[in-house]
């Protein structure tokens, strides 16, 4: 099997079952042999950066070299060092206080752990979620996302030359070869896409089973509040929705904004987008969407919104012309107080389009977001506690990032997941240790007084009643 050969059914259950029986037929891997497997990655990261970095540009038609080095390479590294230096203290038994003898709860491998990738950050997913699975002890394989053809086969390549298949296959191949993977028996499934995706992964997944952590975006919400400092605020907003073109699943997806400062965020917005991209067509800071469909997808909502009466502002702060360019680059544009019904207000929206609504109230603006699907993440501006504490106490969201967006992903300290439709489970750290381990309860019992066991004489009964009381 070459390392970017696109695999039937068979394959596939053929790789997996090689995993498991190397699994099952040897001693759960050790906190030294965990980060000798780690150590494997981080060369792969550090050695490979550059081939990665020009992999990314040449899928995205253009992709930012140093964005993508500090993304998909920094990123993942720091997962994979934070597990490493982590891990043997994770394996430790946890101790539970007990009155029937010495409790604890034994930290185990599932066994072969799958992970199914999305495109956008696609070494992202792959070392991040390597650096749980493999800290907890699995075999894992990993499904990369056909729209990332030169880095997927490249990080097939990779990884077949540094782990046998019985402990890492990566794998490539397109919806039918994802379909399959699916499918498959494994110990735990984590997948990062789509909503409409996910569904039909656990739909599949459901058939053998299988648990599964899903991490699927949604339209993460930004307040805007009075108190904040607009200008920090603006410059941050503007800043985490052009990263990678708005192409992040927890890119701001709509702006509520306080009605009287509707034209201010605009000018500063033009003023922020014109100081981070001065040009945007031929700058290497600014990337690329990632294929001729989603280019057209994101013109859709565009020509839709126009069509219904929209103010459309674009952000083109040179005036450039984007016609006929070699990649799919789109000028920022900012969607004024769109109606709910268009699709940019009921899809995720994922490239560099912005809705403004506007508020009256804070109410008003958490009744707004509490009325739609729960997003991957939520961002609140503003220097109000009692505001913020509202905020967090009547919102439910996957994570949240108090004057900034996107961060709170970045803390290993801290679950990153969804919920509702935006997701359900988490990673990350020891919470990623966790989501791929089995907690398994063991008591050593002790000597003593057994209440269960007949014949149930007077002095139980007398003994069962006197501690059934208030």
């Amino acid at each position: 099997m070459t390392a970017n050969e696109h695999l039937s059914a068979d394959a596939l259950r053929a790789i997996l079952d090689r995993q498991r029986s190397a699994y099952l037929g040897s001693e759960p891997w050790s906190a030294e042999q965990r980060i000798e497997l780690i150590d494997r990655a981080i060369g792969l990261l550090v050695d490979h950066q550059d081939a990665i970095v020009d992999a990314l540009a040449t899928d995205f038609g253009h992709r930012s070299h140093d964005f993508s080095r500090i993304y998909d390479v920094l990123g993942p590294l720091a997962s994979l060092k934070y597990a490493k230096a982590n891990l043997a203290e994770w394996m430790k038994p946890d101790p539970r206080p007990s009155n029937r003898g010495e409790a604890w709860v034994q930290y185990q491998p599932l066994g072969v752990v799958g992970i199914l990738t999305a495109w956008n950050f696609p070494a992202v997913m792959v070392f991040s979620g390597l650096a749980d699975a493999l800290a907890a002890g699995n075999r894992v394989m990993v499904k990369v996302s056909e729209h990332n053809p030169q880095t997927s086969a490249l990080l097939a390549r990779l990884f077949a030359d540094a782990y046998p298949q019985g402990e890492v296959v990566v794998v490539t191949g397109g919806a039918d070869v994802g379909q399959a993977f699916c499918s498959l028996p494994f110990d735990h499934l984590l997948f990062t896409g789509a909503t409409s995706i996910g569904r039909q992964v656990m739909r599949a997944a459901a058939e053998n089973l299988v648990p599964v952590t899903l991490e699927l975006g949604g339209k993460s919400p930004t307040i805007l509040s009075r108190s904040a400092d607009f200008a920090s605020a603006v410059t941050k907003i503007m800043t985490a929705k052009l990263h990678n073109a708005g192409q992040i699943c927890l890119a701001p997806d709509y702006v509520l904004v306080p009605e009287e400062r509707l034209a201010d965020f605009v000018e500063a917005a033009r003023e922020v987008t014109a100081r981070l991209f001065p040009t945007l067509r031929d700058n290497p800071d600014y990337t690329s969407v990632i294929n001729a469909r989603h280019f057209g997808r994101l013109h859709g909502y565009l020509e839709e919104a126009r069509a219904s009466g929209v103010e459309l502002v674009e952000l083109n702060p040179a005036g450039e012309n984007f016609a006929n360019q070699p990649f799919h680059k789109m000028v920022p544009t900012l969607l004024i107080d769109p109606a709910d019904h268009l699709q940019v207000m009921q899809d995720e929206i994922f490239g560099p389009l912005l809705p403004i609504k506007t508020y009256r109230t804070l109410d008003e603006a958490v009744a707004y977001i509490n009325a739609r699907p729960r997003p991957l993440g939520l961002y609140y501006f503003g220097e109000d506690a009692a505001e913020e504490a509202l905020v967090l106490r009547r919102t439910c969201s996957g994570g949240v990032t108090i004057n900034d967006a996107l961060k709170h992903a970045g803390v290993e300290t801290m679950p990153f997941g969804g919920v509702g439709a935006s997701g359900m489970g988490c990673y990350h750290g020891f919470d990623g240790f966790k989501t791929f381990s089995h907690a398994k309860s063991v008591l050593r019992a002790a000597d003593g007084l057994d209440l269960m066991r007949p014949p149930y004489v007077e002095q139980t009964r007398q003994f069962v009643r006197s501690l059934i009381k208030h």
